[in-house]
């Protein structure tokens, strides 16, 4: 159990855990969001989405100004920086590029080649927020479309570039080397303990091979239960520490933080 008086940071994952995997509703999450903001504990976005994306839901989960983690760790917000560009990054389009040489030896389909409609029909996002998906900083979403077997081949060639491969609920994702989830938790974590001075416990909660790294930096654990062929496994062995859930999206987030703080559920 988590003590709730003790300072507490909640960093989520957002498909298949806060938000539901098929209709992005988050309903069944809402009593403990409110719990969390009546008590002013952060509750920090960590996902594969953009920027572009995670702002306008956080306001709409009532977490605005919050810090939040785009595109997989490869952009951190600290709470300051939140100005979203209307069109692609730079660091973006060189990546594309680069990806683009390699269409010679894979067969693979990025964000980058599809149009809105082309999104949100692979999503199921409204047409509005497959723009804002595909407006990236530093990260690419590809639809691998080769034999799996030539995936470590392409996992090679990205290294060569600097770039690695990460598996995420749905889609596979490219982005710089020496940074994920886990990376970008950590440095978050650096940086509120030099604002505010306090060290706090971290509960994190996620559906997919690319929350792990996250899952295995947070103090506590929830393993929500989801839809991806990879498993989530972690190689940490504080089991009291780690809890997997029967339910999946926001009925599982909820069900793994009640766990941790079942004497307070709101």
């Amino acid at each position: 159990m988590i003590d709730p008086d003790s300072p507490l940071l909640v960093v989520t994952d957002l498909d298949g855990s806060l938000l539901d995997h098929h209709d992005y509703n988050w309903e069944a999450a809402r009593p403990w969001l409110d719990y969390f903001a009546a008590r002013q504990i952060p509750v920090v976005l960590c996902s594969s989405k953009t920027a572009a994306e995670i702002i306008p839901l956080q306001k709409r989960l009532g977490l605005g100004g919050a810090p939040f983690i785009a595109e997989n760790g490869a952009r951190i917000s600290f709470g300051d920086d939140v100005t979203v560009n209307d069109e692609p990054g730079a660091d973006y389009l060189a990546l594309c590029d680069m990806l683009a040489a390699l269409k010679t030896e894979f067969r693979f389909t990025g964000f980058h080649d599809l149009s809105d409609s082309d999104v949100a029909s692979f999503t199921g996002l409204a047409l509005s927020d497959a723009r804002l998906s595909r407006l990236r900083d530093a990260s690419e979403v590809i639809l691998w479309r080769d034999e799996s077997d030539k995936l470590e081949a392409f996992r090679a060639a990205l290294a060569r570039h600097q770039l690695a491969l990460t598996q995420g609920g749905r889609f596979w994702h490219v982005m710089p080397e020496n940074c994920g989830k886990g990376i970008a938790l950590t440095q978050l974590q650096q940086q509120l303990m030099q604002q505010d001075g306090v060290s706090r416990i971290t509960l994190g909660l996620g559906d997919g091979p690319n929350d792990i790294p996250m899952l295995e930096q947070a103090d506590y654990a929830v393993i929500i239960k989801g839809f991806s062929k990879s498993p989530v496994t972690l190689s940490r062995t504080d089991s009291d520490h780690i809890y997997r859930t029967a339910q999946t999206g926001p009925e599982g987030w909820s069900e793994g933080i009640e766990h941790f703080l079942a004497p307070h559920k709101p």
